[in-house]
């Protein structure tokens, strides 16, 4: 999710430099050009820091940043194991 004190205009403008650079890396990978990937990805890197969607957390709720952790090491972790077991979920297995 977007940081929501973007504005709509400042978010649009992200989203189309993201969007843009996601295009980029898929035509350096399908040239294989390793540079080209390289500087791609670090753009879309770059735009998805500015939308907020990855860095430091832009929230102030008081709650723990869980992003970029597994989900069994989470308050999440017996949800998630019984994802599928319910019919619920689409994972079958987690290795």
């Amino acid at each position: 999710m977007a940081d929501p004190s973007l504005s709509e205009v400042e978010r649009q403008r992200l989203v189309d430099e993201l969007m843009r650079a996601r295009r980029a890396v898929g035509i350096a990978k399908r040239a294989e050009t390793l540079l080209a990937e390289r500087s791609a990805r670090a753009a879309v890197d770059e735009a998805k820091r500015a939308l907020g969607e990855r860095g430091p957390v832009w929230w102030q709720d008081g709650a723990p940043d869980l992003n970029r952790h597994m989900a069994r090491n989470t308050p999440y972790a017996d949800w998630f194991a019984n994802l599928g077991r319910s019919g619920e979920g689409v994972i079958d297995k987690i290795e």
